[in-house]
């Protein structure tokens, strides 16, 4: 009898040369605390870009050939035995970056407890922009910074997809918050909630901005030491982006 496939996007090795393209893969098979999701849209991120490098390996159990991709939205057309929060017909979103398989597929197993419900509001595509930019806001800002409301927090690079969620859920958390971005989106981030904006194209932050809590390191380079001069003695800088 031949096995059920599907079509995913995988690679088929480690380096400089991945193999990435359209396979045809064995259809995934659910465990009792999994939900099988029919994928209607999938978010990536830069870090999905690098795990065919290999970077990630000591970490992440891939068995090659993989299926590339880590955020998703979509609908439940299956759910494992054990699962009491999903049924056939829910629309979610989840992200399964660190669980050795891939979302750029027809369909994904996902443990229930990654997956959350599709806001109304949203449709699949925003929804599955979401996961790993509000999981890592949220860690990066509640959980390791502890940023409480009144206090400043620096969030460079104010209109990229780390950027845009994180000045909304500082502005939630009650924070007052400054970013950097170029002439065109000075407006943009503005309206998502900034309360001061460096034309970075027009001016160094660090001449301009002082007196914060909290820095996130959202940039390579030398921006990690020149944000510290933004803040105030006893403040803190939460990295995102390793040495």
């Amino acid at each position: 009898m031949n096995k059920k496939t599907m079509k995913a996007f995988t690679f088929k090795r480690y380096g400089k040369s991945p193999d990435l393209g359209f396979d045809d893969v064995d259809f995934p098979t659910l465990n009792a605390n999994e939900i099988l999701v029919k994928v209607y849209a999938v978010g990536l991120n830069p870090i999905d870009n690098m795990i065919p490098t290999g970077i990630f390996k000591p970490v992440l159990n891939f068995q090659l050939p993989a299926t590339l991709g880590s955020d998703l939205s979509g609908v439940v057309t299956a759910v494992g035995s054990r699962v009491t929060r999903f049924k056939p017909g829910d629309a979610i979103f989840a992200s399964i970056f660190d669980m050795g398989r891939g979302s750029l597929a027809e369909f994904a197993v996902v443990p229930e407890n990654a997956a959350a419900m599709k806001p109304a509001n949203l449709d699949f595509v925003q929804a599955a922009s979401l996961p790993m930019v509000s999981l890592t806001s949220w860690q990066a800002l509640k959980e390791r910074a502890g940023l409480r409301p009144g206090q400043k927090v620096f969030i460079p690079a104010g209109s990229g997809g780390i950027g845009t969620f994180a000045i909304q859920l500082a502005k939630y958390l009650g924070a007052k918050v400054g970013t950097t971005t170029s002439t065109g989106n000075v407006e943009w981030v503005s309206h998502l909630g900034a309360d001061e904006v460096v034309d970075y194209k027009k001016q160094e932050f660090e001449n301009v901005l002082s007196g914060y809590d909290i820095v996130l390191g959202t940039i390579r380079g030398d921006a990690i030491e020149k944000s510290t001069k933004v803040l105030k003695p006893g403040g803190r800088i939460v990295s995102l982006i390793g040495r």
